[in-house]
């Protein structure tokens, strides 16, 4: 049986993906229950992940990709997006799904509402925007997990122009902002990549005990 070490040590930055191969729904489902489950600061998932099916708005924002392959030929096209600002409504709908979740009472959980929105709200408008993009990156983390024990391959992508992508989706009337993009699928037999070995620091260089 693989562990998990040797499903990292077979995924990689995908270059090239097999258009032909599409993936199940049964394997979607699984890749967007794990985003479902990352983790995030205080819970609160400040956050959507869009996949894009549509060929012919990935067409569109491939341009906006530096015209990297993986957009059009993948089988999706995820892109996450995070919020650009943190309202209290955001707060109270959280403690609202804590309760019902967990079946206590909205009361018990004011106390920790204003402690949240004490500190959120202390933040500037950029400090938001950049602390809920960094929420994004703990949920690829959980994509590229899971995607790898299925044997899925994801390319996961900083190199787009965010104001572009914004523009082709929408997301700037929905106060959204594109933060990550991973092409998810099938590696091409013609990717080389694949074959080459992987690259990492050292233990000794990469790790300092206290």
């Amino acid at each position: 049986m693989s562990t998990f070490l040797d499903h990292q040590n077979w995924r990689y930055a995908t270059k090239k993906f097999d258009s032909t191969k599409k993936i199940s729904t049964e394997d979607l489902n699984t890749l967007k229950e794990a985003i479902r489950l990352s983790s995030s600061s205080y819970g609160l998932q400040l956050y959507k992940v869009f996949i894009v099916e549509n060929p012919e708005l990935r067409a569109k924002i491939q341009p906006a990709a530096w015209g990297q392959s993986q957009i059009v030929d993948a089988s999706h096209l995820l892109v996450f997006a995070n919020q650009t600002t943190v309202t209290d409504e955001d707060i109270d709908g959280y403690l609202k799904n804590v309760a019902t979740t967990r079946n206590i009472p909205e009361t018990a959980l004011s106390g920790y509402g204003d402690f949240m929105k004490g500190g959120i709200g202390a933040k500037s408008d950029d400090e938001k925007a950049n602390w809920t993009s960094k929420q994004t990156y703990l949920a690829l983390a959980n994509l590229l997990n899971a995607a790898a024990e299925l044997k899925i391959d994801v390319t996961p992508m900083e190199g787009f122009v965010p104001a572009q992508v914004n523009e082709i989706l929408g997301f700037n009337e929905l106060g959204l902002n594109a933060s990550l993009i991973a092409p998810i699928g099938y590696r091409s037999e013609e990717d080389a990549t694949q074959h080459q070995k992987k690259v990492r620091k050292s233990n000794e260089e990469l790790f300092i005990t206290l």
